[in-house]
This record gives C-alpha cells, structure tokens and sequence, in this order.
C-alpha cells in the first residue's frame, strides 16, 4: 500500500495528520516525521490531536505546532491517522466523514481508512514514515531525523525489545548521520520527569504482586494515587516494564484505573509470550511483547480475568520452545 501513500501525496495539496489519544512517542515522532515530509513537498499539512504533546515530546522539531481540538473541522484532501487500531482512537469528531488513510505497524490494527498500509514489520510506524521518504524522494532533513529517531527509540524500548532488527539500527545509524543527536534525545525522553512521577512510581511499585508460578506480576495504578500525587496520565508511561527487570517474571500487566471500574491495563512479555493475542481477547491488542486492552470490574475480577491468561499464554511459549529445542536435537 505505500505506492498509494505515494500516489496520493503526489497529486494532492491539503493534509491533516492526527494519531491516538494520549500520544506517546512513536505516535508523535512518525506524525511529525509525515509533517515535515509533507511541507517538503510543499504541501498545506497541519497535525491535529485531541490531546497535548506530553512534556516528554515538547522538544520534537514542530509539537509547538500541533493543533489540539475535539473535531476535524477542516475540510482536508486526505487525514492520515497514526498508529490507531480502529477509527475511534484518535477521539476526533466527525474523522470517519474524511477520506482516511490508516498507517500503523500493529498487526492487530483493524482496516478502516480508505487506504490501509500496515507493516507489521516495521518495527515502529517512524520505520514507515522513513521508507515513505526514501519513496518519494524527500531528503532525511534534521527535522524528520530528530523526530523518526524518537519513534524508533521509545517503541523499541530504547531498543530493548524483540521488534528491534538490524533495519531498525541501518535507519537510527543514517539519523545520527544526518544530525540526531542520541545521548541528548534519550536525555529529553527519558530524564526530564517531574517529582510527581517519582512519587506515583513509589506507590504502584508497592502494589506489586506475582501468582503461584513467580512468572507473572501485576500492578495496580489507581485514581486516587494519581489525585494524590497530582501526577498526570502519562507520568504511568513505562510503569508496567518495572517487573520484567525481574529474571523469572515472563509476563507484566499494570491495571490503570481510568474511571471507577474501569481499567486500562497495559501487558509486556519477554521472548515467544504473546501478550497480544491476550490483548485481543478484551478488543485491545498490539505486538507480541507489547500490548494493552481495558477491563471493566473490580480490581480482583479483572485480575481474575486476565491472569489466567497470561499463564496459558506463557504455557503456549514453553511449549513452542520445548518444539523447537526437541528439533535441534
């Protein structure tokens, strides 16, 4: 589907860019990657979202730019939306009325643009945004550089996690050369949270809890904690990692209380535990190792639901290794 990309970038002049709520770093470095390719090719782009770049991203080339609104109100040629699995998640009014192109890398993502390029193999959408400018001939500027590099380094985990590949280290290695600067982006990403987090960290820490097998451990984060420490909903981002620092732990879920009996619960895995297809189950999903769903009940009946998951799903990863392992015999 990138040869549509191209094709309709080519022959149309006005754009709108938006990603999902709550944008984290791959949804707002690959958006504001495409805006800067876009005005390359002198087009009239703007990034719409509903919510405000974290204080973790305000520093990305063009966040000060971001218009946040409720609606697309614009009459646009085309919206590309970011990284969302369906239409709703970019919480836009009236977004399904413009003609949509849907760019994500989640395979899980369900097909609702007019155009759809998936590529489960990027190893974040900022990937794509790149071979979308090798593809149209738009040089790397510092700009798109700075802002692919934070995509790729927050939706690899600062390349921690499986989806790294050696096209993942080809492209970081060609946005150093173009400018990036590593150490003072990981440094504005990843060192520049304020107090409240430290103290919200504290608090969910305490909660931790592991089952009967000491492979899965799980985490609450409630409403209260958060009013308590007057910390902000993306102070929780990379909570739930916290566990997997542990050499046994498999499998982490951090339950995210987002209104009473509501819970928004992010899922991480080490290896083959496919923590995506648990995502499924309850409508949410992501990437093998990384994914996230919401819950409804109480904190005990949502822990109820999803750990028995987890173990079949850590159940399921033994035995492929127990396969493979008997074939290399």
């Amino acid at each position: 589907m990138l040869s549509q990309v191209v094709e309709l970038v080519e022959k149309k002049d006005r754009f709108a860019i938006t990603s999902h709520v709550r944008p984290d770093g791959d949804s707002l470095g690959s958006s504001l990657g495409l805006y800067w390719l876009l005005r390359a090719l002198d087009k009239e782009v703007e990034v719409t979202m509903r919510d405000m770049a974290p204080h973790a991203y305000q520093q990305l080339p063009g966040a000060d730019a971001i218009r946040v609104t409720p609606a697309v109100d614009r009459p646009y040629d085309a919206v590309f939306v970011i990284e969302c699995s369906d239409i709703d998640r970019p919480g836009l009014i009236d977004l399904e009325k413009q003609f949509v192109v849907n760019i994500d890398h989640h395979s899980t993502t369900a097909l609702f643009g007019a155009i759809n390029w998936i590529d489960s193999t990027a190893s974040a959408v900022g990937e794509m945004i790149y071979n979308l400018c090798k593809a149209t001939g738009v040089r790397v500027t510092k700009e798109i550089a700075e802002c692919v590099y934070t995509a790729l380094l927050t939706d690899t985990g600062s390349f921690h996690y499986s989806n790294t590949t050696e096209r993942t280290f080809k492209i970081a290695s060609e946005l150093v050369r173009t400018g990036v600067k590593p150490a003072k982006t990981a440094e504005a990403i990843f060192g520049s949270y304020q107090w409240p987090k430290i103290e919200l960290l504290s608090l969910v820490l305490a909660t931790a809890k592991r089952d009967e097998t000491g492979h899965i451990a799980w985490m609450e984060q409630t409403l209260e904690m958060q009013e308590q420490t007057r910390a902000s909903e993306e102070d929780a981002d990379g909570f739930v990692n916290y566990p997997l620092s542990v050499a046994e732990i498999e499998a982490t879920a951090l339950f995210k209380e987002c209104s009473p009996g509501v819970y928004r619960t992010s899922l991480r895995s080490k290896g083959d535990v496919n923590v995506a297809k648990v995502a499924e189950q309850f409508g949410g999903g992501g990437h093998r190792n990384a994914a996230g769903c919401t819950l409804k009940g109480n904190l005990e009946s949502v822990e109820r639901q999803l750990v028995p998951l987890l173990q079949d799903a850590i159940k399921r990863a033994n035995g492929l290794r127990d396969i493979t392992e008997d074939a290399l015999k």
